[in-house]
């Protein structure tokens, strides 16, 4: 899938059609013009290619050989993986409407790869392990709704966002947002632990980890839960608990549109659309197989784009997680993995590849005016990997 792909976020959702039919196999040819899929030949393949506008091209059983053969070559860094049965997807995501687009279940339904939205009942009701791949929506699990208090408190959006956080905190037997979300992030670790596959943006990144470290004290003001943010809670944070991040400070005021020092200031006065930009690792095929399946790209070179949680100070990265893009100059960590039990786990900074500077209630992006969009490709590796992981461990 080079420059000449016309389409490359939908070939990903052909891939995933042919593994929901089951009928032929799907490998993926890892480096090989910019991360191929290679498929039996059938009419109906072809058809829904031309349907969705992926371009292809039809080879003869030699051809196929011959580009097999070119891939294991150890000189070569490239490989091939045959991808298994399609992942179960799950998106962590309010079931009301917000006011802001989601990269994730924007590019899966424009791939028209099919997910299902579940949120706090699903999760704290033992729902999880139905499914191998598992998206948080841009959560706030601090339990300070986003810390949009200051400039949203009188609206609509957020005052249902609050009535309906604080409903569903009564109905599970909870005092506040803040003990809603600490429950909620210890069973999708526990999902993690088990062999589950998560893939987190935005605020849904740090934050995650804040609630991790903060298990055990009050990291929000009276506003947001009804006390005041306790007097020792920078010191009572246990970053040991953390995915990614250690030695963070947290963000206590409630005036100020950040969790932490973990994301980068987005407003870095150094840096413009046009140069922010971040590079992706190039990475041996043959010896490291994880994150060369999930940075296939047809560019190393990425546009960068803004977020409430934009990027990763390096520095507050843990030293056994896998930085996979960065910006070396800016010292920061875009795109990163890890393992957690025998699960892993991969951070995306930034809200939408496409959008630059998205603001709350902007109309959500158009990826019909995107279809090669490389930042949207990442995530759409990331849907596929767990076939693709599961395929190495069987063999």
């Amino acid at each position: 899938m080079g420059e000449d792909q016309k389409n490359h976020l939908k070939a990903y959702g052909i891939a995933f059609w042919l593994l929901e039919r089951q009928q032929t196999e799907v490998l993926w040819l890892l480096n090989y013009e910019g991360g191929s899929f290679m498929s039996t030949y059938s009419p109906s393949l072809e058809t829904e290619c031309k349907t969705r506008g992926v371009s292809f091209r039809v080879i003869s059983e030699n051809e196929a050989t011959q580009i097999e053969t070119e891939i294991s070559k150890p000189s070569v860094n490239m490989n091939m993986v045959k991808l298994l049965n399609a992942p179960k997807i799950a998106v962590y995501s309010p079931k009301t409407k917000q006011p802001w687009d989601d990269a994730v279940t924007m590019v899966l339904t424009y791939a028209e790869i099919p997910y299902t939205v579940i949120f706090d009942d699903e999760v704290l009701n033992g729902k999880l392990p139905a499914y191998d791949w598992l998206h948080l929506h841009h959560e706030d699990f601090t339990g300070q709704y986003g810390k949009f208090w200051a400039s949203f408190a009188t609206a609509p959006w957020y005052q249902e966002q609050v009535n309906e956080t604080e409903a569903m905190a009564r109905k599970h037997g909870f005092k506040s947002a803040r003990e809603l979300k600490r429950a909620v992030v210890l069973k999708i670790r526990e999902f993690c632990m088990g062999g589950g596959f998560l893939f987190a943006m935005c605020s849904a990144t740090d934050t995650y980890d804040i609630a991790l470290a903060a298990q055990n004290t009050d990291v929000c003001e009276r506003m947001f839960d009804g006390d005041g943010i306790s007097p020792t809670a920078q010191q009572d944070l246990d970053y040991r608990h953390c995915f990614a991040f250690k030695d963070f400070t947290l963000e206590r005021s409630p005036y100020v549109y950040e969790f932490s020092d973990i994301d980068v200031d987005p407003m870095r006065s150094n840096v413009t659309e046009e140069t922010d930009l971040f590079t992706l690792f190039d990475y041996s095929a043959k010896w490291d197989l994880i994150p060369t399946i999930l940075c296939q790209n047809h560019t190393r070179t990425i546009r960068g784009f803004m977020g409430q949680t934009t990027a990763f100070r390096k520095d507050l990265v843990k030293g056994d997680v896998l930085i996979m893009g960065e910006n070396s100059l800016l010292n920061e960590a875009r795109y990163i993995h890890g393992e957690m039990g025998k699960g892993t786990f991969t951070f995306y900074g930034g809200h939408d590849p496409e959008d630059y500077q998205h603001h709350v209630g902007e109309p959500p992006t158009d990826l019909n005016l995107h279809p090669n969009s490389p930042g949207f490709r990442l995530i759409l590796n990331n849907i596929l990997f767990p076939s693709a992981q599961k395929s190495k461990q069987k063999t």
